[in-house]
Order: C-alpha cells, then sequence, then structure tokens
C-alpha cells in the first residue's frame, strides 16, 4: 500500500513538477512570514480570474474542433512539402497569439503528425515540431493572452493592449521572417493535399464559445472587471458543460498561487528585497532572461515581478527567455513529449535541432533588443 501512494506521489510530481516546486517554496517561505491575513493580498486575483475564463473558453473551442477544422480548411490548398510546412508552422504562431501557447502546441503538434505521416512525408517530424514550438513560443508574445506571463504582466503593469503589442510587435515581426526563412531552406518536394478527420461543432456551440472568448475581451479591455467575468464564465459552464470546466488547467492556477504566497513572503525579508532588486537594476531583460532557462519563463516573470518595476523589461526578457532550453518555455515540453511518444528514436536528434534552432533565435532577439 505505501509502495503504490509512493508510486503515486512520484507520479503526481513527475506530472506536476512545477506545481509541486512552487508548493514547497510557498511551504518554505513560511518560515520569513507565518500565514496571516495579509496573505489574501499577495495573490492576484484578477489575473488568476482572467486566465481561469480565457483557458476554459480556449477548452471549449478546442472540444468543438475549430483548430482542427482550421488547419484542414488550410492544408486542402497545399501541393507541395514548403507550402505544407509554412501552414503548419504558422498555425501554431498566429493562432498562440489567441489561443496561449500551449494550447496552439497540444492541438496542432498532433495533428501535424498525423498529416506528415498521411502524406507519407514522416523525415520532416524533427524539423516542423522544432519550428512549431518556436512559432507558439514567439507568436504568443505579441498579446495578453498569448502566454500566462504576459497576461499576468500585463494586469499588474497597468499597460494598455496597444502599449503591450506595439512594445513586441518587432520581435514577432522578426521571428516571423526568420522562420519563413528556415522554412524556404526546407527541401520542397511535391505532395498530395492531407486533411486529418475532424468534426466541427455545431454554430449554436461555437457562437457560445464565441460569445465567451469576446466576454474575456471585455476584461482585456478593462471594461468590466475580471472576477465577474471568470464568475459568470464558470456558472455558466457549470450547467452547460461540466467537461470543459473540468478540463481546466487548475494546476498552472495552483502554481501562480504557490508562487505569489512565496514572492509575498520574500518581500517581506528587507535585505532579500534590495539584493534582488540591486541584481536587476539595470539588467532586467538581462536576468530575465538567464532565470527562464532554469526554472522557465512563467515563473521567473512571477518572481522577479516582486522586486522591480520594469515592466518592459520584464515582459521583453520572460518572452525572450522562452527560448533557449527545454524547460525555458513550460509549453516546449509539450511538443517534446509528443514527438517522444510518436517516434521515440528521434528523441536526441529533436533535442539538438531544438537547441539549436532555440539558442540561434535567442541570440537574433537579443540583438535586436541591443539595437533597440
Amino acid at each position: 500500500m505505501k509502495s503504490g501512494f509512493g508510486q503515486r506521489c512520484a507520479a503526481f510530481f513527475k506530472q506536476e513538477t512545477v506545481l509541486c516546486i512552487a508548493a514547497v517554496l510557498a511551504i518554505v517561505s513560511v518560515a520569513f512570514n507565518p500565514p496571516s491575513a495579509a496573505y489574501a493580498g499577495y495573490i492576484d486575483w484578477e489575473t488568476l480570474a482572467m486566465l481561469f475564463s480565457l483557458m476554459a473558453v480556449m477548452k471549449g473551442f478546442q472540444k468543438a474542433g475549430l483548430f482542427v477544422w482550421l488547419g484542414n480548411c488550410l492544408l486542402r490548398r497545399t501541393d507541395t512539402t514548403r507550402k505544407m510546412l509554412f501552414v503548419l508552422v504558422f498555425l501554431p504562431f498566429f493562432c498562440s497569439m489567441i489561443i496561449t501557447n500551449d494550447v496552439s502546441l497540444i492541438t496542432f503538434v498532433p495533428f501535424a503528425l498525423v498529416v506528415l505521416h498521411m502524406a507519407g512525408q514522416d523525415w520532416l517530424v524533427v524539423p516542423l515540431v522544432v519550428l512549431q514550438t518556436v512559432a507558439a513560443n514567439l507568436g504568443s508574445m505579441l498579446t495578453p493572452m498569448g502566454n500566462p506571463q504576459n497576461l499576468y504582466l500585463y494586469t499588474k503593469s497597468g499597460m494598455s493592449f496597444f502599449e503591450l503589442v506595439g512594445l513586441m510587435l518587432p520581435y514577432a515581426l522578426l521571428s516571423a521572417i526568420c522562420l519563413a526563412l528556415l522554412i524556404l531552406r526546407c527541401e520542397s518536394v511535391p505532395v498530395q493535399a492531407a486533411t486529418v478527420q475532424s468534426k466541427l461543432a455545431p454554430p449554436r456551440t461555437l457562437a457560445v464559445y464565441g460569445a465567451g472568448f469576446a466576454l474575456c475581451l471585455l476584461g482585456i479591455f478593462d471594461v468590466l472587471p475580471p472576477l465577474v467575468i471568470a464568475a459568470i464564465t464558470a456558472v455558466f459552464l457549470l450547467f452547460y458543460d461540466r467537461g470543459v470546466l473540468a478540463k481546466v488547467d487548475y494546476s498552472l492556477l495552483g502554481t501562480f498561487i504557490a508562487f505569489f504566497i512565496f514572492i509575498g513572503n520574500l518581500g517581506s525579508v528587507g535585505w532579500f528585497k534590495d539584493f534582488i532588486a540591486s541584481v536587476l537594476d539595470g539588467h532586467v531583460v538581462a536576468v530575465s532572461v538567464l532565470a527562464s532557462q532554469v526554472i522557465s519563463n512563467v515563473p521567473a516573470a512571477l518572481l522577479l515581478s516582486g522586486f522591480t518595476q520594469d515592466w518592459k523589461g520584464l515582459l521583453i526578457g520572460c518572452n525572450l527567455g522562452g527560448l533557449g532550453t527545454l524547460i525555458a518555455s513550460m509549453a516546449s515540453l509539450i511538443s517534446y513529449k509528443l514527438v517522444a511518444q510518436n517516434s521515440p528514436e528521434r528523441r536526441n536528434t529533436y533535442l539538438v535541432w531544438f537547441t539549436v534552432c532555440n539558442v540561434g533565435m535567442l541570440a537574433l532577439l537579443l540583438v535586436l533588443n541591443w539595437i533597440l
């Protein structure tokens, strides 16, 4: 019985590593600041509410088959491997701006693997999935709802929607150009158009989740309070589709809460706060990029936000920091796991391609940051 419990604990830790580490850090930080009513003030409830609402709506669209249907529509026009690559890479690039980078990869990587197999082009698995992963991480940096760290920093900073878009636009444009050039370097051979079997939900269902997304946009543009939007979303789905409500990534919300407590407790330690602030002073982008390589960019954004007011530097650093190591963006692990499951013999090759592509793109974008 103990052995079974231990195995379940190990499996849970493996599946929710970031959540477990965040929880341990939060518990340890209690030694610096005993539990009190002040803990509730540490938590950014508006970010959590907005994140919950967006995740729920995107799960609804995913269940409705909208994204696979969109991919099939675009693929019907492809007759060469190069055109196929353009479609399969730029789908997650543009979609991640709206549906987040992790949802894009969960949707389009399995879709791409099936398409390649049906077209007899399995040799493209590694370069395609690497480019899809980079595309999702880079496309997501353009909007507040593109990834969790953007949504958090957007809410925390009070920055306007168009201010954030304007800040990240040069990096997104350079990323799109680089992705296009990399695809153009790939060999182009004739291929028969392939589509994945899918079923699009009735218009009524799509309209419901479309209305839900419009509601989320009202929160993004500060028309309605995020807490009100989250309440409406939760109550509606409780009666309309509990399955979607159950599939929301609550572990990510738990990770945010644990990090908020950890950061709040450390912020009460004067010498530590002064030390981190001095390290960040004038080096926010560089420290954010380096921290992201070790703890990934979402925890890096949460951690560093407690010790600096340089929101623009944090946005740039944590977004660019999603490039580099495999754990720099937790979304990248989604692609790696899917490749490892689908083609275990390609794991090492994938890691080499992934590292070279990510480090190269990171270097280029850091040069752009230096120029700007």
